[in-house]
């Protein structure tokens, strides 16, 4: 290693935090594998917290809120917010506890072998945002959307396929307004499995995931049909 690289390495802590945060986000991950003292900056609270104050001057505050969905640490914070602004729709609003919410969701259906059903699922996500002041009806809005967004960034394997399929065959709960599962929720679900996953079904899955999807949506597009 020469002298300049020996020089790279020893630039304090929090030259690299400014140095850093000012690098394109795809590249965080393969700059906190350079090294030890790198990977350790990215473990750490000081890092995300600077990120925030630079992307969000005004989350730069933590918020506390009640409900199930905590706010979490600096790096949370930091996926929360990022996800709110890039990855749901919100009209250019950023909205920290819709992050939250998203991710919550998010990780419940992907990381889990076996998710809590979609209806507990939903429940906390309306509980969560009644709880901080927001009205029922915004309350399933901001829900149904963050479910929209989820399976439409779900990878395509065999989990996602195993997961829409418990999704779209799940009971009908009859719970109250604004409890009940959204049908463009449901739709979306179908409408996957139906297109991007028909090659996945045995011939009988595909012909019980049909007849569920009838009771249901009528008329059932075309491209749902043939297997």
């Amino acid at each position: 290693m020469d002298t300049n690289s020996d020089n790279f390495y020893n630039i304090p802590d929090h030259l690299l935090i400014e140095i850093f945060v000012r690098v394109p986000i795809p590249d965080w991950v393969q700059i906190s594998c350079v090294c030890k003292q790198w990977a350790s900056i990215f473990r750490a609270e000081c890092l995300w917290q600077f990120a925030i104050a630079r992307s969000w001057p005004s989350a730069v505050l933590r918020k506390r809120w009640p409900g199930p969905i905590p706010g979490g640490l600096a790096k949370r914070r930091y996926m929360a917010l990022y996800a709110s602004e890039h990855v749901i729709t919100l009209d250019g609003e950023v909205d920290e506890l819709v992050g939250h919410a998203y991710l919550f969701l998010k990780e419940q259906l992907e990381l889990s072998n076996m998710p809590p059903p979609s209806s507990i699922l939903h429940g906390t996500l309306i509980d969560q945002f009644i709880a901080c002041g927001r009205s029922r009806d915004n309350a399933y809005e901001l829900a149904s959307q963050i479910w929209l967004t989820v399976l439409n960034n779900l990878e395509e394997n065999e989990h996602t396929f195993a997961l829409l399929k418990r999704l779209a065959l799940e009971g009908n709960f009859f719970l109250p307004y604004p409890y009940s599962r959204s049908d463009k929720v449901l739709w979306r679900v179908f409408e996957k499995l139906f297109t991007d996953f028909r090659d996945c079904f045995t011939r009988v899955d595909y012909y019980d995931a049909l007849s569920y999807a009838k009771t249901r949506f009528q008329p059932i597009p075309s491209t749902w049909l043939g297997h």
